[in-house]
């Protein structure tokens, strides 16, 4: 058997309509799992579904549509996947928001809960309505996408940062808790990644170009270049790998300057 097999597996895929979410969930399938196709509008992720089962036979992957802000969205996704597909084996929190761009001095109330909200609280909502069943099997696989930003510092996305910085102790917490149970819990945390939730980066020159000239690739990354390491830790070749948090950003965070 390949290290990397999903053959038998089923995921669950949050914000998988586009961009690394979709990329995820399509890599995922072409190695075997079938995948539950989620984020908010169903017509995005029907197009998904259909081309994932249109390379890989019909059943492969199913819509799921969810708000992440929405616990009974949620629970509503854990439930038709869990009866799609009998069981969930693999949970891909990947969906997030950032509704504000600038200083921390400047985010509202509300859009900083928003921010937490979505980006901590509903993956933890979202892992304990799936986690029971991978703990009951004893076996696993939670990955959260979280950002090279909760390792650093900005004067425009701070707000998002933190979130994502929670997101890595969520996974440590929850991976010392489901350990016992085999059950990994591990972080993605992507550089700039050229989609357009993170367009408001990659489209300002100024801003580009601060960001890719420090670093040794000299450029940004593309979606399907963090899906690979969701493969892995979704598979059996990472099966003594938990509580870490695996950087892909073309060495953003090792460069001077």
């Amino acid at each position: 058997m390949s290290l990397f097999d999903l053959s038998g597996r089923a995921a669950i895929v949050t914000g998988s309509s586009r961009g690394i979410g979709r990329a995820i969930a399509e890599r995922l399938a072409e190695h075997g799992a079938r995948v539950a196709i989620s984020s908010r509008k169903t017509a995005a992720c029907q197009e998904v579904a259909d081309l994932i089962n249109a390379r890989h036979g019909e059943g492969r992957a199913i819509v799921a549509p969810a708000n992440i802000s929405s616990k009974e969205d949620l629970r509503r996704l854990a439930e038709t996947a869990a009866e799609a597909f009998g069981q969930v084996d693999i949970l891909v929190c990947n969906a997030a928001t950032n509704p504000y761009f600038g200083p921390m001095g400047g985010v509202s109330d509300e859009q900083f809960l928003k921010i937490l909200t979505n980006n901590v609280l509903a993956n933890n909502w979202l892992i304990g309505m799936v986690a029971p069943g991978m703990v009951e099997r004893r076996d696993g696989s939670i990955i959260l996408v979280s950002s090279i930003g909760g390792l650093r510092g900005s004067p425009v996305i701070g707000a998002y940062n933190v979130s994502k910085a929670a997101d890595f102790q969520l996974a440590r917490n929850l991976a010392v808790e489901f350990g016992p149970s085999n059950v990994r819990v591990n972080c993605i945390a992507p550089g700039l990644i050229q989609t357009d939730f993170a367009r408001s980066l990659w489209e300002n020159p100024d801003i580009l170009e601060r960001a890719v000239a420090p670093t040794p690739m000299r450029r940004i990354g593309q979606p399907d270049e963090i899906a690979g390491a969701a493969v892995f830790l979704a598979s059996p070749a990472a099966s003594y790998v938990t509580g870490q948090t695996v950087v892909a950003d073309g060495g953003a965070t090792i460069a001077w300057g």
